[in-house]
């Protein structure tokens, strides 16, 4: 079989072009990859896809093969469905006096559209994520429950059309004591599909329930003939229903509709399985679970704990780095700051405990607070990061359920914390202003190697490679992801200090 023949049987473009460029010899792959009706001989390659944008990693691939004398490899965007990786190798012609000629450029043309738009919806997924998840709990205690809830719906609304592309869509959460499905949203559904009221149980609920009740996804091919499929959108053929889930906990369901049989793939159901798992963030932040039926906690205290924890946490880090300079020299002087320290203390769990005294209770949920996690129920945590919000998010969080949370900015005053302090579990975060996390975690280890510590990082970045080495060097309690979960954490800290009192 001659060598043309061969690379015609090859799933990739091959041309070959000359220095500028134009092509000499091409498959037919090329052509189809092309869109053309004839073999593009002679033609300019960039001629053949109108105006690519060229994505890199190369931004000029045909003139470093050409200047290099080397390969090089780009990818070219030439519409928002199509992304071709252009592979470029220089052929030299070695000439008499020892330096090389470029004869010509083989180049290699592959359709890397469904792989290119795959990571991008990825990662679009994950910035939808955070955009759903992107309130601090100051700012939704502002918020009436209603707002809360129509913030939400308009986030999800918009990524599920824009992003994920579905019109027709339901998003239902379960009430945990009767198990019915609360409708949350309905885009595109009939009102008696819209308003029929539903169970999490897996028979005579149609698909909703079962998933509900089994927490596995279900893909229904053809609605026609799928036994457990109920009428929700006008003309539907097809439907993807995926569970709402946070740490094995079923929290509702997620369904999109399509009128054609067998519209959506195993992708479809990946992508609709990782957005609901945001999705599922999402709520947990907002608690709406347990906010469509709870009363407005006093906002006049909520704004007490929330501008006393700041300075607060500042006097007891000052007065500890105070102390510290003063240890072995002037113990009336340290006498005095360790009473400062205890009494700051005092001032702030007197504030808790009258929050809590006048908070107002909700009604269809245990009440929040002590009795929910005895384990951590009057532990001190020392919760470790650069971002303020983060660090008052800590409080307002943690505090509901008996933590003592104090925090630190950066590494240093943490290891001065600790030094003159005894705290339960210590939470730090990997990037910090002065450290490193895994620096953070050594001298947190140097001054007690019996105080759990886990580390946080965003969505698994860690360019110094901080958690690893923690894991390698032992002592490491666990890992959290921002923005953590809240019972993610929870979990995290009932772990690292054991056994309830």
């Amino acid at each position: 079989m001659a060598l043309s023949e061969v690379l015609e049987q090859l799933p990739a473009g091959v041309a070959v072009l000359d220095p500028s460029l134009e092509i000499t010899w091409c498959n037919d792959r090329l052509r189809i990859l092309a869109q053309r009706d004839t073999l593009p001989l002679g033609q300019a390659f960039y001629e053949l896809f109108g105006t690519p944008e060229i994505l890199g990693p190369d931004l000029c691939p045909f003139h470093t093969a050409i200047g290099r004398g080397q390969p090089a490899r780009s990818t070219l965007k030439i519409d928002e469905k199509r992304f071709y990786d252009v592979h470029v190798t220089p052929l030299l012609d070695h000439q008499a006096d020892g330096s090389d000629a470029i004869q010509s450029l083989v180049t290699l043309v592959r359709d890397v559209s469904t792989q290119v738009q795959q990571q991008e919806k990825l990662h679009a997924i994950h910035q939808a994520g955070l955009e759903l998840g992107d309130l601090m709990p100051q700012e939704i205690l502002e918020m009436s429950v209603e707002d809360r809830i129509e913030l939400l719906k308009s986030k999800i609304s918009h990524f599920t059309r824009d992003l994920l592309e579905y019109d027709n869509l339901e998003i239902r959460l379960t009430e945990r004591e009767t198990l019915e499905l609360i409708p949350l949203l309905a885009i595109g559904m009939r009102d008696e599909a819209a308003n029929r009221k539903l169970f999490a149980l897996p028979e005579d609920n149609g698909v909703t329930g079962f998933v509900a009740a089994t927490g596995k996804s279900y893909l229904c091919e053809d609605t026609e003939s799928d036994p457990l499929y109920l009428a929700g959108a006008p003309d539907a053929r097809s439907s993807l229903t995926v569970p709402l889930t946070l740490h094995d906990e079923i929290l509702g369901t997620f369904n999109v509709e399509n009128p054609k049989p067998g519209a959506f793939s195993e992708d479809d159901l990946q992508f609709l399985e990782l957005f609901g798992r945001e999705l599922s963030v999402a709520l947990n932040t907002l608690e709406l679970l347990v906010a469509e039926k709870a009363t407005t906690v006093s906002e006049n205290t909520e704004r007490i704990l929330r501008e006393v924890a700041g300075p607060v946490d500042g006097i007891l880090n000052d007065v500890a780095w105070v102390l510290e300079r003063y240890i072995g020299h002037e113990p009336n002087v340290c006498d005095r700051l360790n009473q400062i320290l205890e009494r700051t203390r005092e001032i702030k769990q007197l504030v808790h405990e009258v929050g809590e005294s006048i908070a107002p209770r909700r009604s269809h949920l245990p009440p929040p607070g002590r009795q929910q996690r005895p384990r951590i129920r009057d532990k001190r945590v020392l919760f470790v990061d650069g971002d303020e919000s983060i660090r008052r998010a800590a409080h307002e969080l943690l505090e509901r359920y008996g933590c003592n949370v104090e925090t630190a900015h950066n590494g240093d005053s943490a290891s001065v914390m600790l030094r003159q302090s005894h705290y339960d579990t210590v939470v730090a975060d990997i990037r910090l202003e002065d450290m490193t996390g895994y620096e953070c975690f050594c001298h947190l280890r140097e001054i007690n190697r019996e105080v759990p510590v886990i580390l946080m990082t965003g969505f698994g970045y860690d360019p110094t490679h901080s958690i690893v080495k923690a894991r390698q060097a032992g002592g490491l309690k666990a890992v959290l992801y921002k923005p953590f979960r809240l019972d993610q954490l929870l979990t995290e800290l009932e772990a690292a200090v054991g056994e309830p009192v």
